[in-house]
């Protein structure tokens, strides 16, 4: 596809049509070959800051990118990911990436995808990496994190190569794209558990639609005011392969909190300092409470027949008895 062909892709979303998932997956191999100038790409991706996106759509560009990542082979384990859209504008302190360690904790394989913060101040990557861990994309250290620590970190830039010419546009543009949708989708290791959260309902819509066709049990969650995660600020909807419903925080057994509770901090040494404290059990009680209840909803995934108070009361043993910071240390030594 050349140059000429964008524009008629260009002129067709222009026109408030939508693409197929053929076409969604031809321009996303496409933009990974350079096949385009980077102002088509930024106007492709603008495209979608302005309308929704389709399952259709979101399946293509899902297709294209496992389809040119470097894949993870887990040798049969089963693992989980847990990781959020981004995008709400929400600044929270690195909620998923905080849970990971605790569900590693827990005894519970993780196959963390992660990368730095885009529309937000401090993304997973950009945390561990200030915390001393070296991203690593080599199989066999791969494997031995998950043997050790029960968690390995997929820093997607080291798997989604095909990509490095879209980082540049995504930092200019500092917003949330079709990106921040995709990120949970292409994790190389294809783990046969997630709990996700995601900006918005319409978007757990299509996450629930396009997980009915992946083999996998999931908790897709969105807090109805505004969160890609459980806030506990107020009801969250939760979407699982099972059942969904809506849960306030009196559901987990904790209390109502303010969002300036959760706030992430400005810089990438105060994020970095709140995740130190959650680990060393030193944080607020509204910090640790927020990463206990999006704990739960994963530990629940792996077995969804398990009570909430039971994963509540795993996640908690996790974190004060230190086996969650033991997963963080375990993972920065080199195998």
């Amino acid at each position: 596809m050349n140059n000429t062909d964008m524009k008629k892709i260009l002129n067709q979303l222009f026109e408030h049509e939508k693409l197929s998932k053929t076409q969604a997956k031809d321009v996303l191999i496409n933009i990974s070959k350079n096949a385009y100038n980077e102002a088509q790409v930024a106007a492709f991706i603008s495209v979608y800051l302005m309308r929704g996106i389709s399952v259709e759509e979101l399946e293509g560009f899902r297709e294209a990118l496992i389809d040119l990542c470097i894949r993870v082979d887990t040798q049969g384990m089963d693992t989980i990911d847990l990781c959020g859209t981004g995008g709400d504008g929400k600044n929270t302190f690195n909620i998923s990436t905080l849970s990971s360690f605790v569900v590693a904790g827990a005894g519970y394989k993780v196959t963390k995808h992660g990368n730095y913060g885009v529309s937000s101040v401090c993304g997973s990557s950009n945390v561990l990496e200030y915390l001393g861990y070296t991203f690593t994309n080599k199989p066999d250290e791969l494997l031995k994190q998950l043997d050790k620590a029960n968690i390995c970190f997929l820093h997607a830039p080291l798997f989604h190569p095909a990509l490095a010419s879209v980082g540049p546009i995504r930092r200019q543009l500092g917003v949330k794209t079709f990106f921040n949708m995709l990120g949970p989708l292409v994790n190389p290791a294809l783990p046969n558990h997630q709990s996700v959260g995601v900006f918005n309902l319409k978007l757990a819509r299509l996450y629930q639609y396009l997980h009915e066709g992946l083999d996998k049990k999931y908790s897709i969650i969105h807090a109805l005011d505004g969160y890609d995660e459980i806030s506990l600020t107020g009801k969250t909807k939760i979407i699982s392969n099972k059942e969904e419903y809506i849960a306030n925080p009196g559901y987990f057994g904790l209390p109502t909190y303010r969002p300036s509770d959760i706030f992430g901090g400005d810089t990438i040494e105060s994020a970095a300092g709140i995740f130190m404290n959650v680990l060393n059990n030193e944080c607020s009680q509204a910090q640790k409470d927020v990463v206990t209840a999006n704990s739960a909803i994963a530990i629940q995934c792996f077995d969804q027949n398990k009570d909430i108070e039971s994963c509540v009361q795993e996640a908690v043993e996790s974190i004060e008895s230190g086996r969650a910071k033991e997963a963080l240390n375990k993972i920065k030594v080199k195998y």
